[in-house]
């Protein structure tokens, strides 16, 4: 198949599967005579194991090192518990930082009722205002 089938068939663009085949997580194709790639069925089984990984967010590197475990997949397992684990913490961390950052924004949002007249103040712009010149504001009252 072309570069465009396959495109089609996992979802990935065209430029990402380039990509993928510069960074060696995908192995360059066949040509055909005319100069065309001419992808397979391991090319687009790879790719839908990138596509996933990437999916759960990982990281091209942890991506690149379990393909190497796929590839070569010998006394790997520990590692790539390793490489799930570690992801787990970056995810956990994310998460974490996002409740704090859903914290702060219900802060700010609690200075405004939602209902303005024209030309009246406005507690959140009040506040981003004042976050602006450094004073201490709802979302972030340590500063």
């Amino acid at each position: 198949m072309q570069i465009k089938e396959l495109a089609r068939a996992t979802g990935v663009d065209v430029e990402t599967i380039r990509f993928y085949e510069k960074e060696g997580l995908l192995p360059e194709p066949a040509r055909l005579d005319n100069g065309y790639r001419n992808y397979a069925q391991p090319h687009l089984e790879r790719l839908s194991f990138i596509r996933h990984c990437r999916a759960l967010d990982m990281p091209l590197l942890d991506v690149k090192r379990l393909l190497g475990f796929v590839d070569d997949p010998s006394g790997h397992r520990v590692n790539v518990d390793q490489l799930v684990d570690e992801q787990l913490s970056r995810v956990r961390a994310r998460l974490k930082s996002m409740r704090a950052l859903e914290k702060q924004l219900l802060q700010l949002r609690s200075r405004c009722d939602g209902e303005h007249e024209a030309g009246a103040p406005c507690g959140i712009l009040d506040e981003l205002v004042s976050a602006a010149h450094g004073e201490a504001c709802a979302c972030h009252p340590d500063h």
